[in-house]
């Protein structure tokens, strides 16, 4: 009885909604309505939203709910979206199966059965002690459940003996099982402890359990085992090695780019290591350290390998000339070293042969001290001058011409080796052709030319043009003084009295003048059709310039006498008239 007195009631609180809406307007009925409607007041964290429905609620859609709960809990829509977290995780379903609203003021709408909650769904898995810690050591009340801090340090800072300086990584040595108990494995850092290092403790190094800011040099930890004082660096482990301290496992000929060989391999480090092993850079050249044992007094420069070997300085080995840049050849095999080395300052003994054969150039010095372009090793008095050798090889009949004849002095190489300097009173061109005689004329003749290609000009001799004698065009011996175009030639067999320019090439050929082609609709603008094009040339092209042949493309050009029209339709004579017919207007041909 007291039901059906409930549903008269909102029934009758209906009817007067409606009313009220009719009166007020349709917002309000809605509204209204929706209020009266709804089944108990929200949550107070949901309290704002009493008169605001169409935030949870979408009308005639009860599946939109879920969309409005994700899009203000924009923290659990980004989980679902991801597949994160508990929500993500979990099988999908509508949200007001767990948290059901209109409870009033102080429902709980979250509501956990921590016995039963597996937070195995959740990314953070509880394992060793954590499962029997209680939810509100790390929920704290007030915050939601997913906001809280996944990292060791929040929960045991106060655990945290090391204060801090190994960083929050607390995972990388202690486990869930027991706090106190650490496992850490040295292999995973900078710094593996091989050989003896993994026998030592860890405060040996470790000073205060500051871990982070721990050396990593050999010189911090042994620095009182060092013999050289420090002057080799700290770089211990380029000899030493952790299995032992007093093991030297350093290789002079592998490990650096200088082998000890002979004598060196017996020296102590400190002969040539005098200062700081890395800051001073010691050379690797001989005289550095020898350089008192140097008799030539650095005059051979410092390349002693050259002579001496490491096996005795005071021996040196037989020394091979023929590696110099004066191998002896000859006769010079035979001369004794002072004879050209007067000093034991060796590298001042000249090389050139004038310095030695002075008194046997009978040619005084006119031919310069090049004494190998003709004299040998093996005779002085012998000579064997080849000129093909030379820049300028003798052909045809400069074979048979004298040496003074081109050489007029001992000074060879001033002699000139172009042509023109010596047949220039044989130039019928008077010089107008240049001086690169050699381009026609050759050494066997030089009236002859038979290496002149007309096809290398500017004007290749083509069709007829090759059977036509040179005098035909070269008027005279300035070949250069030759038109290039056809008119100069052919100005008699111009029928078209120039009107059609002097470009002869674009209809005629060297072939044959008589035979012409022009395509006048494929090399011009105005494609001739119709009656144009049984037309001669002059019809249309009665002047020409010098550059081109022009003609205007506008039919009153040559149709100002045809316009009956007296010029009142304008100059586009072909909007109306045909080709084939001046006369025929295309309507009358069924044309628009």
């Amino acid at each position: 009885m007291q039901s059906l007195w409930v549903r008269l009631r909102r029934s009758l609180l209906v009817i007067a909604t409606i009313a009220i809406g009719g009166a007020f307007g349709t917002d309000v009925h809605a509204q209204g309505l929706e209020s009266v409607l709804a089944p108990g007041k929200l949550i107070q964290a949901h309290a704002k939203l009493d008169d605001q429905c169409t935030k949870c609620h979408v009308r005639f859609d009860r599946n939109a709910q879920d969309g409005l709960c994700l899009d203000c809990h924009k923290d659990v829509g980004q989980d679902v979206r991801l597949k994160s977290g508990f929500h993500g995780k979990m099988k999908p379903q509508s949200c007001k199966t767990c948290h059901a609203d209109h409870k009033g003021r102080d429902a709980n709408v979250v509501a956990i059965d921590k016995a039963k909650f597996d937070h195995s769904a959740t990314n953070f898995n509880l394992e060793g002690l954590h499962r029997k810690v209680d939810c509100a050591k790390c929920h704290l009340p007030g915050k939601g459940f997913r906001i809280q801090q996944r990292d060791c340090a929040a929960c045991h800072r106060k655990d945290d003996v090391h204060k801090g300086s190994l960083g929050a990584k607390c995972a990388d040595c202690h486990t869930e099982g027991n706090w106190k108990e650490a496992k850490f494995d040295h292999g995973k850092t900078r710094f593996p402890l091989t050989g003896k290092h993994g026998d030592v403790k860890c405060a040996d190094c470790h000073k205060n359990s500051q871990y982070k800011d721990t050396p990593k040099e050999c010189f911090a930890c042994h620095k009182k085992d060092d013999k050289h004082k420090g002057q080799f660096a700290t770089k211990c482990e380029s000899c030493h090695e952790t299995k032992s301290w007093k093991t030297i496992r350093f290789n002079h000929d592998t490990d650096t780019r200088y082998p000890l060989l002979g004598k060196h391999h017996g020296a102590r480090c400190e002969s040539c290591h005098t200062g700081p092993l890395y800051q001073q850079k010691l050379s690797t050249t001989c005289v550095d350290c020898h350089r008192n044992d140097d008799k030539h007094k650095g005059s051979l420069g410092t390349v002693c390998g050259s002579c001496h070997t490491e096996r005795s300085w005071k021996e040196p080995p037989k020394f091979n000339h023929g590696k110099t840049a004066f191998p002896l050849l000859g006769r010079h095999a035979d001369v004794q070293c002072k004879d050209c080395h007067k000093s034991q300052v060796f590298n001042e003994a000249p090389k050139e042969c004038i310095a030695c054969h002075r008194k046997d150039d009978k040619h005084k010095g006119a031919l310069g001290d090049k004494c190998a372009s003709c004299h040998n090793e093996r005779s002085w008095k012998q000579t064997s001058f080849d000129h093909n050798k030379t820049q300028f090889p003798l052909l045809g009949k400069h074979t048979k011409a004298e040496c003074a004849a081109c050489h007029k002095s001992a000074d060879y190489k001033q002699t000139p080796k172009d042509c023109y300097s010596c047949h220039e009173r044989d130039d019928r061109h008077e010089g107008q052709q240049g001086r690169k005689c050699a381009q026609c004329h050759v050494e066997a003749n030089w009236k002859s030319t038979p290496r002149f290609d007309h096809g290398l000009t500017r004007f290749p001799l083509l069709g007829k043009h090759s059977k036509v004698e040179c005098k035909s065009c070269h008027l005279s011996a300035r070949f250069k003084d030759a038109k290039l175009d056809c008119v100069a030639c052919h100005a008699k067999d111009d029928k078209h009295k120039k009107t059609l320019g002097p470009a002869c090439a674009q209809c005629h050929s060297a072939v044959d003048w008589k035979n012409w082609a022009f395509d006048h609709d494929k090399r011009t603008k105005f494609a001739l059709d119709g009656k144009h094009k049984g037309l001669v040339c002059t019809a249309c092209h009665a002047t020409a310039t010098d550059a081109r042949v022009t003609a205007s493309a506008q039919c009153v050009s040559c149709h100002a006498k045809d316009d009956v029209h007296d010029g009142n339709y304008g100059r586009q004579c072909q909007q109306c008239h045909v080709t084939s017919l001046f006369r025929t207007i295309k309507s009358q041909m069924g044309r628009p």
